[in-house]
């Protein structure tokens, strides 16, 4: 009897034991991610990422088609497409700069910059895992075959504040992220359908060229620019290397935001006759004056000056200049530019949101 009590208390430690394995820590699991970590930035470190992306900033929710690319360096190409639209974006980097691209409308931009290092993109991995291991007030959780953390939101936007990551138990890969407002409101919701370490990229995978005749007619070129953004003289007889001028696209309208800042009211608007893009100026006066130029360039592609890279979730925008600051931002083939002297970037950041989806009147 002593015998089989003994054999009993034995056979219950060693499967308590191999149960405790089983399960693992916030703090196991965060010293997981930042091995997965370093090993993206090792020599071979790439993954490659598809779902979609809801952003509930407007009067209606606005859904993409999210697809992220990485290659060790710093290569990153980053496809959002409205599904309601049917408009792709690409945000791309490689050894040549930061290019935004609408491939259908041969319309490019490209500035230099070190986007996406320290600052926040929600459909990054490296954002999700430095969020994470960030916060020493994480919240940990299990549901299911997923970990589950809820961490401070470290993005550009001051709206945002909180967000959950489920990640597959297995592999770290992401499943889903949510990021929330002061209020707890869901602001932005991604769900991964599939998410791969180390997957093989040709070659040409991150080429500006490439990516452009993706859903292009024809190839394009970028206008190349000095250190001011100023055009580059093209010596004679070079013509052929000057990029085409696109078709004309026809009057897009006005569009307005719907956001307006409290203690700011419309003033008034203007197209800018006789302009060959459908220029439009509109300006708000009271607490913060600012005004917002609409063009829709004939130029395929339009290079901007050195600033910094402003993530406005459904694309990114340049936000340039000291004393008066400009936030510009391309969607749909219209080129936007918020310009003030004492508007807040967040509150540039919440007016660009308002207006993506708004039609012209």
């Amino acid at each position: 009897m002593r015998r089989i009590t003994w054999v009993l208390a034995i056979i219950m430690s060693v499967a308590l034991v191999l149960a405790g394995c089983g399960k693992k820590d916030a703090a196991s699991v965060v010293r997981d991610l930042n091995d997965v970590s370093d090993k993206l930035e090792s020599k071979q470190g790439a993954y490659q990422g598809a779902g979609t992306m809801t952003l509930y900033t407007g009067e209606q929710p606005q859904e993409y088609k999210v697809e992220v690319w990485y290659k060790n360096p710093s290569y990153y190409r980053i496809s959002l497409a409205n599904t309601q639209k049917d408009i792709t974006q690409i945000v791309l980097r490689n050894d040549e700069g930061v290019f935004v691209l609408t491939p259908s409308l041969n319309k490019s931009f490209r500035f230099q910059s070190d986007w996406p290092d320290n600052q926040g993109q929600v459909y990054l991995y490296q954002t999700l895992v430095r969020g994470i291991v960030s916060d020493n007030n994480r919240q940990f959780a299990l549901d299911g075959d997923n970990y589950v953390f809820e961490v401070a939101a470290n993005y550009q936007s001051s709206a945002l504040v909180r967000q959950k990551i489920w990640l597959d138990k297995k592999t770290y890969a992401p499943k889903q992220v949510q990021v929330s407002d002061s209020e707890a409101k869901v602001v932005v919701d991604v769900k991964f359908d599939s998410f791969a370490f180390d997957p093989k990229f040709n070659q040409d995978s991150f080429d500006m060229q490439k990516n452009m005749a993706t859903g292009a007619a024809s190839e394009s070129t970028v206008a190349e620019v000095d250190e001011n953004g100023n055009p580059v003289v093209v010596p004679e007889g070079d013509e052929a290397a000057q990029p085409e001028t696109a078709p004309e696209l026809g009057d897009f309208g006005v569009i307005e935001p719907e956001y307006v800042p409290e203690g700011v009211t419309f003033k008034d608007s203007n197209k800018i006759e006789g302009s060959k893009d459908h220029a439009v100026l509109i300006r708000y006066d009271g607490i913060y004056q600012y005004t917002i130029m609409e063009a829709r360039p004939l130029d395929r592609a339009v290079s901007l000056a050195p600033g910094s890279v402003i993530d406005l979730g459904f694309t990114v925008g340049l936000l340039s200049g000291d004393e008066q600051q400009t936030l510009t931002w391309m969607n749909e083939g219209v080129e936007f530019r918020i310009t003030s002297a004492n508007l807040p970037v967040s509150e540039m950041m919440q007016i660009a949101a308002s207006m993506q989806g708004q039609s012209g009147k």
